[in-house]
């Protein structure tokens, strides 16, 4: 295992002040593949992130950015639900489609990024995180997000614009500069992601279950 993560590790070539590692490469690679699929709505997306997450793993890990790492764990835990999740027919038999938050759930995601910022910040500047403000919200909006994805609501594009905002200067900072255009690139198809799912959700009101979900 050690050796795995050596070869990970290695640079393979200097971008700026960024030596690029085969982690961050890979991470790179992957992470772009699964914004796109995701963007299209394909069930691809959650493997390929499953993978895109592995590689982050090392790649934050290694640059102390613990939070960043350990929610690479939880998208791997969580990737495994939404695949389940997208694929399982609904008892229409139909999959599953695009649907809007309710407010009571975008209010609890909300409150989920707030609550999750608060608390993760004590525990990483006392694990001496190197920014772990930042660290702390943008791992709390990612969570909110993937949930939100897991369930195919249209504003889990509304969260992940919302950190790959703070994502793309935090990793400038960090001289991890293919990972902060990587993250460009991530904005960017966000946007075109909210477009196409806005364009792609049903025009049809939610049942009385949806909306309270």
């Amino acid at each position: 295992m050690s050796s795995v993560l050596d070869s990970l590790n290695q640079v393979l070539f200097t971008l700026g002040d960024d030596h690029v590692t085969w982690a961050e490469l890979l991470g790179f690679l992957t992470g772009g593949a699964c914004v796109w699929l995701t963007v299209r709505a394909s069930v691809l997306n959650f493997p390929v992130g499953i993978a895109n997450a592995a590689f982050f793993l090392v790649l934050f890990a290694y640059a102390h950015l613990w939070a960043d790492a350990w929610l690479q764990v939880v998208y791997i835990g969580l990737g495994v639900v939404g695949w389940a999740n997208w694929v399982v027919r609904r008892p229409s038999a139909q999959p599953l489609a695009v649907r809007a938050a309710s407010p009571r759930m975008l209010a609890g995601c909300v409150a989920f990024a707030v609550v999750g910022t608060a608390v993760l910040y004590p525990i990483l500047h006392g694990a001496d995180d190197s920014a772990p403000f930042w660290d702390a919200l943008t791992t709390a909006l990612s969570l909110a997000a993937q949930w939100l994805l897991n369930l195919k609501r249209l504003q889990t594009w509304w969260f992940w614009i919302a950190a790959d905002v703070v994502y793309v200067p935090l990793y400038v900072v960090k001289h991890l500069a293919l990972t902060a255009i990587v993250y460009v690139l991530f904005l960017a198809l966000c946007v075109a992601g909210l477009r196409q799912w806005q364009a792609a959700r049903p025009a049809v009101p939610l049942r009385r279950h949806e909306v309270a979900a």
